[in-house]
């Protein structure tokens, strides 16, 4: 019987780890069914791979394409990078499970600088309705997370307090059908509202009903507060039994790789993720509004920002605003991609008044991209270092709302190959295969995904070694990777000579 499509001529690095080696890839019913010298062997269509590399589809374990993955530029900068899955519902927040109309309006409206909307979400949907929408309708594979902070809302609302035992018994039993429905684990956002509500027993209680799949937490703190993040990992960890997974960790590696083992040292099974820039991207009140102003209830937290704008603009005095560059502004568009004080400056008011104004107008739909602090002259070399440790995984933390976004969301996956494996020598094209591809599909429980072996579905991508690089800065955000230009998703190319072909093979993740 012959074979529906051959990738021929390539370099095959597999992701089990071990050397690369020259070889064609057989693909039949969107299966992997032979690898190896396949010279004689029929086949309905060919890729030439031509002596590149071939290597199984990357995961991306950190996304907020939620919504926008329908759109076909998303899908062309994850596919250019060599992305073929991609894990949502991050952070906490995201479109489901929603029982309660008010719940899906928070949602969509206080994270909407991160996730934007959901083309054919507006209300209640469940779990299992959200995956399916993403079957057969993407280029792109879809797994999906539980978001603590939407649960939280949906049984809770805006309250500011520990949940009492009947709200954890409703969180719990909304968490249970979710994972009953395929989801691969469950997200909390802990610096984000209502997450940040939550205390460790709450957290843990919901965590118990994972059995085996992970806890996946943008932490309380990082930085100079991983310490305190950390230790509230652990605190689940033993309360729970959980498997733990850190979203984007970053910081000094001095600091954060003791804490790792630490953790390891007490039994943790602790992994992360992590994307290769110094600089970060979040929802403006995040990082400027006062604990005190309740960011929960985004109606109340606009009218204090009205009445109480002088004492908001004396907290904010120690405020370093030049970090800070708008990414989106709904209304202020003019001002994406300049720094708070330049769109002051242009604005013709003070960078306080302007940030208040900016908050209200665009009713806290305002984003950012900023330089951190703690990262420290060296930086560089600590990213470095934490990515060559064996938990790690890669997630862009990839955000597609603005006009001026993070350039991860277009370049992370293909950084790492150029700058991190070919020039810098910080994996092996074997180990980025590992860490990029088959240890995040182990993770996450995606059946039958991230090697090239036989009986594996056929998401492959064909890289070119010497050329492979992100063409994306933070100046020109939106420009594509080079260097991938052919790519196959459960055996039908959707990636060819660079461009998209049209093709929605994309499957929802369901967690094996």
């Amino acid at each position: 019987m012959g074979l529906d499509l051959v990738v021929r001529g390539g370099w095959v690095v597999d992701g089990a780890g071990g050397p690369r080696f020259r070889g064609d890839v057989g693909v039949r019913d969107g299966r992997i069914v032979q690898v190896g010298s396949l010279g004689g062997v029929e086949a309905a269509a060919v890729v030439e791979a031509g002596g590149r590399y071939v290597l199984p589809g990357f995961v991306d374990c950190h996304s907020h394409g939620d919504g926008v993955i329908f759109e076909k530029n998303v899908q062309l900068a994850c596919l250019r990078q060599g992305v073929t899955s991609v894990l949502f519902g991050q952070d906490g927040l995201s479109f489901a499970p929603v029982r309660q109309k008010a719940t899906f309006r928070y949602v969509r409206r206080y994270f909407a600088a991160i996730n934007g909307g959901h083309p054919a979400v507006e209300g209640p949907v469940s779990v299992g309705e959200l995956l399916g929408g993403y079957d057969k309708a993407v280029a792109v594979n879809a797994g999906y997370l539980i978001p603590h902070g939407t649960v939280r809302f949906d049984v809770m609302g805006a309250a500011e307090r520990a949940a009492d035992p009947e709200e954890l018994a409703a969180m719990r039993g909304i968490v249970e059908r979710g994972l009953s429905e395929g989801a691969v684990g469950i997200s909390s956002g802990l610096e984000y509202a209502p997450g940040r509500y939550a205390d460790a027993r709450e957290l843990a209680d919901i965590c118990a009903a994972l059995n085996g799949r992970p806890y996946v937490t943008h932490m309380r703190g990082y930085g100079a507060q991983a310490g305190v993040g950390m230790a509230e990992v652990v605190e689940i960890a033993r309360l729970s039994g959980a498997a733990m997974h850190v979203s984007h960790f970053h910081g000094p590696s001095a600091d954060l790789l003791p804490l790792v083992a630490d953790a390891r040292a007490q039994d943790v099974d602790l992994t992360f993720d992590t994307y290769p820039y110094l600089r970060g991207s979040t929802i403006l009140g995040m990082v400027v509004l006062p604990p005190w102003v309740p960011a929960a209830d985004i109606e109340q937290a606009i009218a204090v920002l009205a009445a109480e704008g002088e004492r908001v603009k004396r907290e904010w005095a120690g405020v370093v605003w030049e970090r800070l560059t708008l990414a989106h502004a709904p209304g202020f568009e003019w001002a994406e991609g300049l720094t708070l004080p330049e769109a002051a400056e242009r604005h013709g008011t003070r960078v306080e008044e302007f940030c208040r104004l900016l908050l209200i107008e665009t009713r806290l739909e305002a984003g950012c991209v900023m330089t951190r602090p703690d990262e420290g002259p060296s930086g560089d070399e600590s990213m470095r270092a934490i990515m060559r440790d064996p938990g790690h995984t890669g997630g862009s933390d990839g955000i597609h709302v603005g006009g001026h976004p993070h350039p991860r969301a277009y370049g992370t996956f293909a950084r790492y190959l150029g700058r991190h494996v070919r020039e810098l020598g910080d994996l092996t094209w074997e180990q980025a295969a590992v860490h990029l591809a088959s240890h995040p599909a182990r993770r996450f429980r995606l059946p039958d995904r991230g090697l090239i072996r036989p009986g594996q579905i056929a998401d492959l991508i064909v890289v070119d070694p010497a050329t492979v690089t992100d063409t994306a800065t933070y100046q020109d955000p939106r420009s594509p990777a080079t260097g991938i230009d052919d790519v196959l998703v459960a055996g039908v190319p959707v990636l060819r000579d660079g461009r998209l072909t049209g093709a929605t093979p994309g499957r929802a993740l369901r967690a094996a």
